[in-house]
């Protein structure tokens, strides 16, 4: 049973540190969606959840034109910011929110969630995903974690951003339970995404894995991708922001005083149903 809802202020303020906060995409996703669906310049992409464009503008070139759609307007801002400055002109940006789907929009060959599913209504918009698209259509899930790795003993170049201490600091303004938006999620976000997708109508997704990667961050890199989350958006801390972030540069400081940081990403995980 569902028992959170989006409301507007989920990502409120996070849109300008989201880009900075995240690590993009390997062009490996890329070519490997590209490779697995064929494309070759023609069709149309949906991206449900777009945020910044994070993955609507590196598939672009790889579609005739494509759709990139958030209810967050900033997040849509920022996005064709972006394409505007990589010279990317065949993607039009809709504030809409995946429950008012298809609304009127023109059919899509390719619908893709990356990071973003999981704040839908899922079985609703799985089943609007399924009618969509053309029995040859598919829809294109990307499972990854973006804005933060994980703790490795492995030797790195640089020490590992203190995320425990970061989360502990967190909780320190805003309380143990998951904030989400004007209300919170003790559990998290859902997951059993296959189950859905089946009673959707889609089958047999073929599933390929990206390898975990080594990355390179700076101490502002690791401030946005805290302001990145939901969880820690910076109006969740009301008139305390200023202290939190004073805190927390201070933290990062401490943990590298050279500035910087390096990161164990998790590997990445797509799926395509069809």
């Amino acid at each position: 049973m569902q028992t959170w809802n989006w409301d507007p202020s989920l990502y409120a303020g996070s849109a300008p540190f989201y880009t900075q906060g995240r690590v993009p995409y390997p062009s490996a996703l890329t070519t490997t969606i590209t490779t697995a669906l064929n494309l070759n310049g023609t069709g149309r992409l949906l991206d449900i959840g777009c945020g910044p464009g994070s993955l609507t503008l590196p598939l672009a070139p790889m579609f005739a034109d494509v759709i990139g759609l958030d209810p967050d307007a900033d997040m849509l801002h920022a996005a064709a910011a972006e394409a505007t400055r990589q010279g990317i002109d065949n993607v039009q940006w809709r504030q809409l929110r995946a429950e008012d789907l298809p609304a009127d929009l023109p059919p899509p060959t390719v619908i893709s969630f990356a990071q973003s599913f999981h704040w839908t209504d899922r079985p609703r918009v799985a089943a609007t995903a399924r009618r969509m698209l053309p029995e040859t259509g598919a829809v294109v899930h990307v499972h990854a974690t973006t804005h933060q790795g994980i703790d490795t003993t492995e030797p790195l170049p640089h020490p590992q951003p203190p995320r425990a201490a970061i989360t502990a600091l967190i909780h320190r303004y805003l309380g143990t339970i998951r904030r989400a938006g004007q209300r919170t999620l003790p559990n998290g976000t859902a997951s059993g995404e296959e189950e859905i997708y089946r009673a959707a109508g889609f089958r047999d997704p073929q599933r390929i894995e990206l390898p975990a990667r080594i990355v390179e961050r700076t101490p502002e890199q690791v401030r946005a991708s805290v302001y990145s989350l939901s969880s820690s958006a910076p109006h969740l801390f009301g008139t305390r922001l200023d202290a939190f972030d004073a805190q927390l540069r201070e933290l990062l400081h401490q943990a590298a005083p050279a500035g910087l940081f390096s990161e164990r990403l998790r590997e990445i995980a797509v799926e395509i149903w069809q």
